[in-house]
């Protein structure tokens, strides 16, 4: 019955997303991502910036006299402190810097209890295949994360963009408007499968995928490229909150490849689904960043995936069709 069952989905899944097993050609819409650059920063000079990769390799790469760097807010990236995580979109076959992030963190999750009166200290519960995490509402910021995120309670979703500061992660923008009804309360999907285009259009964020465990079906520490993805079988994964979504998604299985497009600049890939994306699954919010989404979030990206895909990682979503890939 399980095996019946697999199989319908299975299809369905082709049905909706690209019947085609191979993988997809290049339209002539689409463009090739950018070259990503992450790991640890090892040193910088006004000109040239060095840093050693996950896998122990160095880097060097020439900074663009137009290069941004962004740790907590704009700055040159020369005073980028030494040590730092970063993630770098490059040029030129990953040869020239031309923008830099710095110890960004996302903090997505379930508030769980708020305290203290100016800086404010928000504990997150961040799905079972993620740790929880105790972050600080800085007071400098509180004002901009209220504006977005009115209701500070427990049972309610959070989202911000900030800062991991020795340990601590500070939050500093706000990712989404967060969504009005409570984290059990996830709308139901309004989506009727049909129609001669295939795909799923909707919201692609961005995750601080490294931070998995080790759960049953579950790339873990180390991740670079790939999605989460929130229609996978809970038995499948070891994910309870598995198999939500109000984006009307068929359900797949960790490790089918999905061709992920941004709509915005027509930047494509094919990514692995990589993890369970139960935390997406249950915000059902639109990306404005070029027109407006559909509601729902289809995929989350890793840092690096969503940078090559033409994404901001200060900008919490762009507008996005995902296929089979």
């Amino acid at each position: 019955m399980h095996h019946r069952a697999g199989e319908r989905r299975r299809k369905l899944a082709a049905a909706v997303l690209g019947r085609d097993p191979r993988p997809a050609p290049r339209s002539p819409e689409e463009t090739e991502p950018f070259d990503v650059v992450s790991g640890e920063l090892l040193d910088v000079s006004p000109h040239l910036i060095i840093l050693e990769t996950a896998d122990g390799e160095q880097r060097r790469l020439v900074i663009a006299p137009w290069a941004t760097a962004w740790r907590g807010g704009t700055v040159a990236p020369a005073d980028l402190p030494a040590g730092a995580r970063i993630v770098v979109r490059a040029l030129r076959g990953g040869t020239v810097a031309e923008h830099i992030w710095a110890d960004i963190t996302r903090i997505t999750g379930v508030i769980r209890e708020v305290g203290g009166r100016r800086d404010l200290t928000v504990e997150l519960d961040c799905g079972p295949h993620r740790r929880e995490r105790s972050i600080v509402v800085p007071y400098r910021s509180s004002g901009r994360i209220r504006v977005r995120h009115p209701k500070l309670e427990p049972g309610y979703l959070f989202d911000a963009i900030g800062l991991l500061d020795q340990g601590t992660s500070l939050a500093h923008l706000p990712a989404t408007s967060q969504p009005p009804y409570r984290a059990t309360a996830v709308p139901p999907s309004q989506v009727t499968y049909g129609g001669s285009e295939t795909g799923i259009s909707g919201t692609a964020v961005w995750a601080d995928l490294t931070d998995l465990t080790d759960l049953p079906g579950f790339a873990g520490a180390g991740v670079t490229e790939g999605v989460a993805y929130p229609m996978l079988e809970r038995d499948e994964t070891g994910c309870g909150d598995a198999g939500v979504s109000c984006a009307g998604l068929p359900y797949l299985a960790l490790g089918s490849v999905l061709r992920v497009r941004n709509v915005c600049d027509g930047r494509a890939d094919t990514l692995p689904i990589v993890a369970c994306g139960c935390l997406a699954g249950q915000f059902c919010d639109r990306c404005l960043e070029c027109g407006t989404s559909p509601r729902g979030r289809i995929v989350e990206l890793t840092a690096s995936s969503y940078v090559a895909l033409g994404g901001d990682l200060t900008k919490g979503c762009f507008n996005a069709r995902v296929g089979l890939g």
